[in-house]
């Protein structure tokens, strides 16, 4: 890395035109990619019936974007230039007659909300994405690494070495960082469309009463699998109420399952979607075999894919589906290397997110829900590391005639989802160093945040420590990823050096909170607070403004106000009015979101002291004219 640095108004000249800011801002979104990676979240937070509201928590998710999207882009309009939200805010308010002197209060306050997001997003990225990693190796070396866990040691270096890889990218420039999203953009929307449309043919082509399949150990079979007693220490397994503990009779020597037999022949496995199968009265947990309840399980036509099927429900949906639809409006902070940024940056906005939001999930949601069948149900989901990986598999293997087949397809789409986590973690890189560097620029934070690289041209120093820590965020995200589970336990054979640390047993695992869940809740109420401010800023930018529109700049961010704020007051409640949802994983967020609050209030008063800078501007400074 040169130590040759300079200040500079923009981190780069303006190279890119509508279609570079708009892959820009897709790769953050990642169209595909999130439906591998949050699919199980959806189908364990909220559980066991909040899953069946999926598609539809999505759609009020989308709403909620659109409308800060369209705050963003009316912003974009009349402040084109480099800092996002941040710019936004000191550019709204010393406009004001009146509320200029909390221009700067205001700045900072968003700059400083936004790093909740940006600077956590690209850590839960690089978590995901050892997540995914580590499930792969399973398919590659069964003997070595579990199918029940992923190997902690693996992760931890994986976080690492990606870390720093993406960040290393982000370092040489955006320009050739837009044309890696470009070609990641393509390959994962192809890939994850035509997964889709498999999907949905496979549902429509095996209706009540045909043959199907099942996933069992990971391998679909199209037949009925002996039971058998289960065991422990040796003696028959009973239930607290003193039942037999049944299990899938497995062969000996393979390791398969071993198929129930009739008349000589094996008993084939066949669909049904009746209403109790598809919401099935099981036991809330092991503790309570008699305190029984519904479970989710599968829908039984498309109509109830795309229902609402209860207002709580939906919101627990759209609160984690936020996640999935999140950096549509990190191009504005890419307005410095616009070549058009008045005419771009907003349509780059709503485009990014029409075409990922409202096209690409909406229709990759739908493909997989239509899917659940009770072959592979939404409880399967959430008990999987991988249940996009899974539904691959089986789809595979019925279209292209055996299990190698279905493995191979599903290997294929698991490379297009890491591609585009590639494309997603540099893009969050790339933006959130920029607004650090919008921040050190103006000594908000410390200085050499504001420093650009002499050759490269890049805020290096922001790049670089996020991409440190994001190694350590990865690494807390994996930590405990199956935390409020009950996983199988660890097979002893898996006893070696890449399974030398980490929390193995079940029991354990179900009582700890889910880190996972709380990475991606931190970074989802970041993005929260960040859109409430944008929406706060949009209706002060225009109230004094001449091109004033009561629908667009009062209304519409009134309405994100709303829904932003409505989302993360549902946290507060949401663990003791809905069923299955944990209070643990919201509140050691929010905890979090608090500390960060106070420190950054803490640091604001002190910093100002020691720079001397008062708090509240006293009058407005001369400002360009806005059109």
């Amino acid at each position: 890395m040169s130590d040759n640095t300079k200040a500079a108004d923009s981190p780069s000249g303006g190279t890119l035109g509508l279609t570079g800011l708009t892959v820009n801002a897709m790769a953050l979104i990642a169209p595909g990619a999130f439906l591998w990676l949050t699919f199980q979240i959806q189908a364990l937070y909220g559980a066991p019936m909040a899953g069946s509201a999926m598609w539809f928590g999505i759609l009020a998710a989308l709403a909620l974007c659109f409308a800060t999207a369209i705050s963003y882009a009316e912003l974009s309009k009349i402040y084109p230039g480099a800092g996002s939200s941040y710019f936004y805010a000191e550019q709204a308010f010393l406009s004001k007659t009146k509320a200029f002197k909390f221009a700067r209060m205001a700045k900072f306050i968003t700059g400083w909300a936004s790093h909740l997001y940006y600077w956590v997003y690209p850590g839960c990225m690089v978590g995901v994405t050892a997540l995914l990693s580590g499930y792969l190796l399973n398919q590659f070396w069964p003997d070595t690494f579990s199918g029940s866990f992923n190997s902690p040691l693996f992760m931890y270096l994986f976080c690492i070495v990606f870390s720093l890889g993406v960040a290393y990218i982000a370092f040489r420039g955006v320009t050739g960082s837009t044309g890696v999203s470009v070609a990641i953009n393509v390959i994962q929307i192809t890939a994850l469309l035509v997964f889709t449309v498999i999907a949905i043919a496979y549902r429509v082509q095996h209706p009540a009463g045909s043959k199907g399949y099942q996933l069992v150990n990971g391998t679909p079979i199209d037949y009925v699998v002996a039971q058998e007693q289960a065991t422990e220490n040796g003696k028959p397994k009973v239930d607290s109420s003193g039942q037999p503990v049944m299990q899938n009779k497995m062969d000996e020597k393979t390791g398969d399952p071993v198929a129930e037999m009739k008349d000589g022949k094996a008993v084939p496995f066949i669909l049904s979607y009746n209403d109790d199968e598809a919401t099935t009265m099981d036991p809330v947990d092991s503790d309570h075999p008699k305190d029984l309840t519904p479970h989710f399980q599968f829908h039984t036509s498309a109509g109830s894919v795309v229902a609402p099927h209860g207002f709580s429900f939906l919101f627990i949906q759209a609160c984690v589906a936020i996640l999935i639809l999140v950096g549509f409006e990190s191009v504005t902070a890419m307005g410095g290397e616009a070549r058009n940024a008045k005419r771009d940056v907003p349509r780059a906005v709503l485009l990014s997110l029409v075409i990922q939001g409202a096209f690409c999930y909406l229709i990759e949601y739908f493909g997989a829900n239509y899917l659940l069948n009770k072959g592979y149900t939404l409880t399967n989901a959430a008990a999987s590391g991988a249940p996009l990986g899974d539904m691959m598999v089986i789809v595979g293997t019925w279209l292209f005639g055996s299990y190698s087949a279905g493995r191979a397809f599903m290997l294929v789409q698991a490379f297009t989802v890491f591609l585009a986590l590639i494309g997603t973690t540099l893009s969050c890189i790339n933006t959130g160093a920029r607004v650090t560097y919008a921040m050190g620029k103006d000594e908000e934070v410390p200085a050499h945040f504001g420093m650009l690289h002499g050759k490269n041209n890049t805020p290096h120093r922001s790049i670089w420590i996020l991409a440190i820590l994001s190694v350590f965020i990865g690494m807390i995200t994996v930590t405990v990823y199956l935390g409020g589970t009950t996983p199988s336990a660890l097979d002893p054979k898996y006893q070696n050096i890449w399974y030398s640390f980490g929390i193995f047993n079940p029991d354990t695992i179900s009582k700890l909170p889910n880190t996972l869940v709380i990475v991606t809740l931190i970074s989802n109420f970041g993005t929260f607070l960040l859109y409430m401010l944008t929406c706060i800023i949009a209706i002060v930018a225009f109230r004094e403004h001449h091109s004033f529109n009561g629908f667009k700049h009062m209304f519409v961010p009134v309405f994100g106000l709303i829904a932003n704020l409505a989302c993360m007051l549902f946290y507060l409640i949401g663990p003791f009015t809905v069923s299955g949802m944990s209070v643990k994983e919201p509140y050691i967020a929010l905890g979090i979101c608090a500390v960060w609050g106070i420190y950054g209030g803490i640091y604001f008063t002190r910093a100002s002291k020691k720079l001397a800078k008062p708090l509240l501007s006293e009058k407005p400074p001369a400002m360009p004219v806005m059109s």
